[in-house]
C-alpha cells in the first residue's frame, strides 16, 4: 500500500474515533505522527477536501443526527462536537444545512453533509485516457459499488433521501440511463442521465481519480452519444454556499455555463448548461 495512502487512512481512523471532541490538523498530525505540512497536502490531494473541512463536515453530519434521534439541548450537542459555544455552532450549521439546529430538529429528517470517507488502496487505472470507451450501462450487480461511491461523494448533493434514491436507481438502470466506470472492482464513475430531458440527474467521480478527465469523458458520452438534445444540463450548488466542496468550479471547467436559479427539495441551486459544439458542415450552413 502507497505511504501516502497509510498515512491518510491513519488520519481519518483518528479523526472517526474523536468526532466528539475538539480536533483540528495538530493535534492529527501528532496523534499519527507524522508532519502536519505533509499530512495536509497529503489528506488534501487524496480526499479532495482539507482536514479541517472534512472533520467539520463530519462532526456536522454528527450534530444533525443527534438532533433528529435524541433529546438532548442544542448546547449540548454544540459542545459534544467541538464548538465553544451555542451561536457559533448555529452559524456554522444554518451556514451548511440552509436551516437552523431548531428547524432541522422540528423537521426530522436527518441527511448528510458528509460520510465516512474510505480509501481505495488497490488503484488500477489511475493514468488511463480512454475513459469514455470503458464506461458501460449499469446493472443490478453494480448497485453496491454504485452506492459505495454515492456515500463518497454525498457532500455534492443535499437533501439525498438513501431509500427514495435507491427506488430510483434501479428505476434508471432498467431504462438504461445508469452509466458506471470502474477500476477493477471499485465504482470510480457514475452517472444517472436522462436522454429525453437532456438531464444529468446524478455524477459522481471518485475523489481519487478526479482530474483525471473522468468527467470529460462521462458528460462527452452524454451530450454526443445519448441525447438527441443539443445540450445537457445539471444543477448545482449557488455561488457563494459554504457547503460546496468545489462543484461549481468542475462544472465550469468542463464548460457549462450557468443559467437559472432554482430550489429543489427546499434547497437552493442552481442550473448549469452545456451546449454541443457545431460540426464543421453545421458551421458553414
Amino acid at each position: 500500500m502507497p505511504r501516502n495512502i497509510k498515512n491518510v487512512m491513519a488520519a481519518i481512523d483518528y479523526i472517526e474515533s474523536h468526532l466528539y471532541k475538539k480536533i483540528n490538523l495538530e493535534i492529527i498530525a501528532q496523534a499519527v505522527h507524522y508532519s502536519k505540512y505533509h499530512l495536509h497536502r497529503m489528506f488534501t490531494n487524496t480526499v479532495g477536501l482539507t482536514i479541517h473541512n472534512y472533520v467539520q463536515r463530519r462532526q456536522l453530519t454528527e450534530a444533525a443526527k443527534l438532533l433528529t434521534i435524541s433529546n438532548k439541548p442544542i448546547l449540548e450537542i454544540a459542545l459534544s462536537v467541538g464548538y465553544e459555544s451555542q451561536q457559533s455552532f448555529t452559524d456554522i450549521f444554518k451556514a451548511m444545512y440552509k436551516k437552523s439546529p431548531n428547524q432541522y430538529r422540528k423537521e426530522k429528517e436527518f441527511y448528510p453533509l458528509q460520510l465516512r470517507y474510505v480509501l481505495n488502496d488497490k488503484t488500477v487505472s489511475l493514468k488511463e485516457k480512454n475513459w469514455q470507451y470503458k464506461i458501460a450501462f449499469a446493472t443490478k450487480e453494480d448497485i453496491p459499488k454504485w452506492i459505495e461511491l454515492v456515500s463518497l461523494v454525498i457532500d455534492g448533493f443535499p437533501c439525498l433521501d438513501e431509500k427514495k434514491y435507491l427506488k430510483q436507481l434501479h428505476k434508471y438502470i432498467k431504462n438504461k440511463q445508469a452509466l458506471i466506470l470502474k477500476d477493477a472492482d471499485t465504482a470510480i464513475g457514475i452517472m444517472a442521465f436522462n436522454e429525453i430531458m437532456g438531464n444529468i440527474d446524478f455524477f459522481g467521480v471518485h475523489p481519487q481519480y478526479r482530474k483525471k478527465g473522468i468527467e470529460k469523458a462521462f458528460c462527452e458520452k452524454a451530450l454526443y452519444e445519448l441525447t438527441h438534445s443539443t445540450q445537457i444540463s445539471v444543477t448545482t450548488f449557488r455561488e457563494g454556499d459554504k457547503a460546496d466542496t468545489g462543484y461549481r468550479e468542475i462544472w465550469k471547467r468542463l464548460g457549462f455555463v450557468e443559467a437559472e436559479l432554482l430550489v429543489e427539495f427546499g434547497y437552493p441551486t442552481q442550473r448549469f448548461i452545456l451546449q454541443k459544439e457545431k460540426s464543421e458542415s453545421e458551421k458553414n450552413e
